[in-house]
């Protein structure tokens, strides 16, 4: 794996444990820091849908 897969998949496992975080908030009823966890769990998706080359970069000017 590259290293753009390697810092990908890093994103994605620490929000893997922010929703598991959440979900034993939430069972235990606080709703604050399930709340809280599940932002923060979004966060490093979008993160990791950000990894590697963007768009705007690839595009040439003249």
């Amino acid at each position: 794996m590259n290293a753009v897969q390697v810092k990908k998949q890093e994103f994605l496992k620490d929000a893997v444990c922010f929703f598991k975080n959440a979900s034993e908030h939430a069972d235990e009823g606080n709703l604050q820091s399930c709340a809280a966890l599940i932002l923060k769990a979004l966060d490093k998706e979008r993160m990791a849908g950000r990894v590697g080359p963007q768009v705007l970069h690839l595009i040439k000017t003249r």
